[in-house]
């Protein structure tokens, strides 16, 4: 596997729809985005997504990617309190551990929710970054977190978005991807943060970790946060 695509359901993820398919190997859609162009090849979504914005139909390529699938994946990651409790993360690490790309490009993914307009290209949807949720405290160090879990894994992480994002990716277009190379991280940071993590030890194996939120110390995840922040460079 070579570069995927990731599409969310921010606004610009319709920038994507003339594209052509090349260069990418595999799209995975998030959510609704599975709407926004027919060869999508995964769509990966939590277990309360609506019936009624599945698709209608399914074509032989096409695979329906659920949390039995994602939550043991993403487990072997660190979990979903070190890597962030969104569908734009958790697909991420999916697409590490189960594609083993060179490239993963995001659009869609900013997670940057501005008042009074749409928020999703399909209108005004739920923001989970808006929840006051223990794994959402900082989406900038959840990103370097990838960005840099990426890196050790030899693949890069792109943002194809041109708008305001709360991803550190660096910024490509589609007809670069081909060219993305990983991130150029501290390792004695990330071998720091890593140990940091184990640790605390807050993996939760079945993803559900906010039944377990009382044993989080919350200034101890500020600080893990900004270690991972200093492991990636700048952008």
């Amino acid at each position: 596997m070579s570069i995927v695509l990731i599409l969310g359901s921010g606004p610009n993820v319709v920038n994507c729809r003339t594209w052509p398919r090349d260069p990418f190997d595999r799209i995975v859609a998030i959510n609704n985005a599975w709407a926004v162009r027919p060869d999508w090849d995964d769509l990966i979504h939590p277990d309360d997504f609506p019936a009624a914005r599945m698709p209608v139909e399914i074509a032989a390529h096409q695979r329906i990617v659920r949390a039995a699938d994602y939550v043991p994946l993403q487990n072997t990651y660190g979990g979903f309190v070190y890597a962030g409790g969104t569908m734009a993360f958790t697909a991420s690490y999916w697409a590490l551990a189960a594609l083993k790309p060179r490239v993963i490009a995001v659009l869609g993914c900013d997670m940057v929710y501005a008042q009074a307009s749409n928020t999703h290209f399909y209108g005004t949807g739920t923001a989970d970054p808006l929840r006051a949720d223990i794994t959402l405290r900082s989406l900038e160090a959840k990103s370097a977190r990838l960005m840099a879990i990426a890196a050790r894994q030899g693949c890069a992480m792109v943002n194809l978005s041109q708008d305001e994002s709360r991803l550190v990716f660096p910024r490509s277009t589609a007809a670069d991807v081909v060219g993305a190379r990983p991130a150029a991280i501290d390792r004695n940071i990330v071998d720091a943060a890593l140990a940091e993590e184990a640790r605390l030890d807050y993996v939760v194996p079945s993803g559900k970790y906010w039944k377990e939120e009382s044993r989080f110390d919350t200034a101890a995840i500020d600080a893990l946060d900004a270690l991972w922040l200093k492991a990636v460079p700048a952008v």
